[in-house]
């Protein structure tokens, strides 16, 4: 048998919440599999972290979490704690420290789930993103000149290289023609001259590789677009750090809303531990109401049992959700239901294990 060492990092608002019911689910599964088990260690560290100690992790965090099989994150953020602090010293510190330079984010509207975009069915809006996770300009990488006078100017780089960019191309390749999809690169080669043509360029020579992969190529802006008009366009994305984080928050709109995005921060090579989150924020308007939606917290823990080499429970916990969607019995008040926070992860761990 298996056995894999979880660290969890619930975090803020929510994040405790909809976490709680994500390990849940894994004990059940693993109940029910038989083939793995798991400990879980949790860490208090995030905002409220923050406002008690000065940081968002300890000094040393990423060496106490170095031994672990992989991390389950909840949420960051809360009143008080400016969004670039919390953002920079904790998951992004994790995300560059392990270098988790590929982030999995599945943009699928699943069946009862709503959708704001008239007469688009499951069949419309089908998406996996590939958004590079390590480089951009989330690379951290600039100056901040003559502060404070009128001459004040900042320079926020962003940071391309051959190697980060065609790694994550290639792992896009791989998997469009694992699955026989088409693969679309998202960029904007025609205003940012340097970095974007760059990485047309590399997406151009690793396509040399695969022959067999059909490919496209859109601008940022006209890709926002097609993915509300022509959402069917898209299966397999590959793009930026900054164009996909903001592009997956799009597919998350039109494909049921925060409460069922997942994602994945992925060190492909497992030298460190990959990092699993829902993509929605800690919520500290409902936070502690017992409200909140878990299922992309659950789904995210379907991720990371894809990733230790147990996909079928990946497409199960998706069913069941898509069960959960259509059966309307045990759904949260974003999703139109009455069910408590608690009573949603019961019902999905209820469908997996009967």
């Amino acid at each position: 048998m298996q056995h894999f060492n979880i660290a969890v990092i619930a975090g803020d608002g929510i994040g405790p919440e909809v976490i709680g019911e994500a390990v849940k689910v894994l004990k059940a599964i693993a109940e029910k599999d038989g083939r793995f088990s798991f400990s879980f260690t949790d860490y208090p560290w995030g905002c409220e972290y923050y406002l008690k100690t000065g940081e968002m992790m300890p000094k040393n965090g990423l060496d106490v979490l170095r031994g672990y099989d992989a991390i389950l994150l909840g949420a960051v953020g809360y009143p008080g704690v400016p969004d670039h602090i919390s953002l920079r010293d904790l998951l992004l510190e994790i995300r560059h420290g392990f270098d988790q330079y590929i982030n999995l984010r599945p943009v699928k509207l699943l069946k009862g789930a709503p959708c704001p975009l008239k007469g688009k069915t499951p069949e419309d809006i089908n998406m996996t993103f590939i958004r590079e996770n390590s480089e951009g300009e989330y690379a951290g990488s600039g100056a901040w000149l003559y502060k404070d006078s009128p001459e004040e100017v900042v320079i926020q780089n962003g940071v391309f290289s051959r190697k980060g960019c065609e790694r994550v191309i290639r792992y896009a390749y791989e998997l469009a023609k694992k699955e026989g999809r088409t693969l679309t690169s998202i960029s904007k080669g025609n205003a940012l001259n340097y970095s974007m043509v760059f990485w047309d360029q590399i997406f151009a020579e690793v396509g040399r590789d695969y022959p067999e992969v059909e490919t496209h190529s859109y601008l940022v802006d006209a890709a926002s677009m097609f993915m509300v008009t022509n959402p069917r366009r898209f299966e397999v994305v590959v793009t930026s750090n900054l164009f996909g984080d903001i592009l997956t928050d799009l597919g998350a709109a039109i494909s049921g809303g925060m409460g069922l995005a997942a994602g994945a921060n992925l060190n492909p090579e497992k030298k460190y531990p990959s990092m699993f989150e829902p993509i929605h924020g800690s919520a500290p308007d409902i936070a502690g109401k017992g409200i909140a939606n878990p299922l992309a917290s659950i789904w995210t823990a379907g991720q990371m049992l894809s990733f230790f080499g147990y996909p079928e429970w990946e497409d199960r916990i998706v069913a069941g959700i898509e069960t959960l969607l259509q059966e309307k019995t045990s759904l949260t008040p974003d999703l139109g239901g009455q069910a408590s926070t608690a009573a949603c992860g019961d019902a999905m761990a209820a469908i997996l294990t009967r």
